[in-house]
């Protein structure tokens, strides 16, 4: 989850640099708030290539705020340890070497604790900065600051998609949290449909407020008419599928995604255990009976385009997806309904609802540079432009996305396979 900030420049008042100072307090509060139910064992482990320890993460964002803030614009900083400008590197190939992320479990030292007081280390510093920023940077200090903490937000998901997926490697099951705001108890209704005229449309970041790079520039696209789902696939459809031998039909699957599905052996959504003829789903509540209504979750691109085949139906373009949000508010199950887990779908009120949150929506666009797409200069280019091949575009945010992460043009992307993302599907049509 990679990219980059455009906002337009601007005279930073103190009242800003005030506000600055508290969401970044805040931010980074959230972080330590993610990982304060784990043991101490589970900081560490590293459950598949994709997957960074949970401790990695937290050192991981410091390094953020230490490279591109304090060491260039605080004078007289000096870093807790030289080696974690290489350990905690991601994938900025033009500022160093960053270590294999493969091997992030392989750091046992520094310990928890140490690298808690790394973080409070690059805090004080933060707030020595935002106290004193220096005029002619201040600016360029602001942006760099709000680019953090949007960073540090994909890393709060991060967090709880790899926490998730950590302890669900352990046969006991183990709880993160016991004490997560218990689902609504609704009964989902038949799938209804919207109709959107299509045309010439405008889709992309406007420029008011802040936004990652690969959301601009705003540009026109040419959209047909089309027909969108009122809310997401449930488990109950998606058992459906499954009972109709959703998994043994080559001819509902891409070529890629059928190879795939044979080697791996899936025949169920990511976390899913059949006992006794019953369904199961590992949460970060621990093992849960299947809740049939609520919108089915960790699927991959290929399983969402077979669902959708099998349905008679397809998954709809970003710029679909787009054109049907952006009059919508901005609501949803977010990070701070404290679910962390989708939820039925409320009633409907005139207009497709769970646009914003639960599951983030696969579409049926590859990730690519918009026309005129231009990347920033410098390490920080390397954020987001790189990765745009081989991916494709989600959308809408998730339960365990903070909710002020999100907005309509946000481009989320992973590789077709990846299913450890909170990921699931609204089904589109043609008119």
């Amino acid at each position: 989850m990679g990219n980059l900030a455009h906002q337009p420049h601007h005279q930073v008042s103190s009242a800003e640099l005030d506000q600055l100072q508290q969401r970044f307090s805040h931010v980074r509060a959230v972080s330590k708030a993610i990982c304060a139910p784990l043991q101490i064992e589970d900081y560490i482990i590293q459950s598949m290539p994709e997957v960074s320890p949970p401790k990695w993460h937290l050192a991981h964002v410091s390094w953020f705020f230490e490279t591109f803030l304090l060491k260039p614009y605080l004078n007289g900083y000096r870093p807790l340890h030289e080696t974690y400008d290489h350990l905690f590197n991601s994938y900025y190939q033009t500022h160093g070497v960053p270590f294999p992320r493969a091997r992030r479990g392989l750091i046992s030292r520094p310990g928890v604790d140490e690298i808690y007081r790394y973080r409070s280390h690059v805090d004080q510093a933060m707030g020595e900065l935002l106290a004193a920023p220096p005029r002619e940077h201040v600016g360029e200090i602001a942006r760099r600051i709000e680019l953090g903490l949007q960073h540090e937000q994909q890393h709060q998901e991060l967090l709880l998609m790899d926490i998730k997926h950590i302890l669900a490697q352990n046969p006991l099951h183990p709880v993160y949290r016991s004490d997560l705001q218990a689902a609504p108890r609704r009964t989902l209704e038949r799938q209804h449909w919207y109709d959107y005229a299509g045309g010439v449309v405008e889709i992309g970041h406007a420029g008011d407020g802040f936004a990652f790079d690969c959301e601009t520039p705003r540009h026109r696209q040419f959209v047909e008419d089309f027909q969108l789902a009122e809310r997401l696939v449930s488990n109950g459809e998606y058992l459906s599928f499954i009972a109709d031998g959703g998994y043994t039909r080559p001819e509902l699957w891409l070529s890629d995604g059928w190879d795939l599905i044979q080697q791996a052996g899936w025949h169920a959504p990511l976390y899913w255990q059949r006992d006794d003829g019953l369904w199961y789903e590992m949460t970060l509540g621990g093992l849960q009976p299947l809740e049939l209504d609520a919108p089915v979750c960790h699927l991959s691109y290929y399983e969402a385009d077979a669902f959708a085949r099998w349905s008679g139906a397809r998954l709809p373009s970003e710029a679909e997806w787009e054109l049907a949000a952006s009059d919508v508010p901005q609501h949803g199950n977010f990070l701070e309904s404290d679910h962390l887990q989708p939820v039925a779908a409320a009633c409907a009120a005139g207009a497709p609802v769970q646009l914003y949150g639960d599951v983030w929506e696969w579409t049926a666009s590859a990730y690519l540079p918009y026309p005129g797409f231009r990347p920033l200069p410098g390490s920080l280019g390397e954020y987001n432009g790189k990765f745009m091949s081989g991916q494709m575009v989600l959308r809408g945010g998730c339960c365990v996305t903070p909710a002020t992460h999100i907005r309509a043009t946000y481009r989320n992307f992973f590789q077709p396979a990846m299913r450890w993302q909170f990921a699931g599907l609204r089904l589109a049509r043609g008119l």
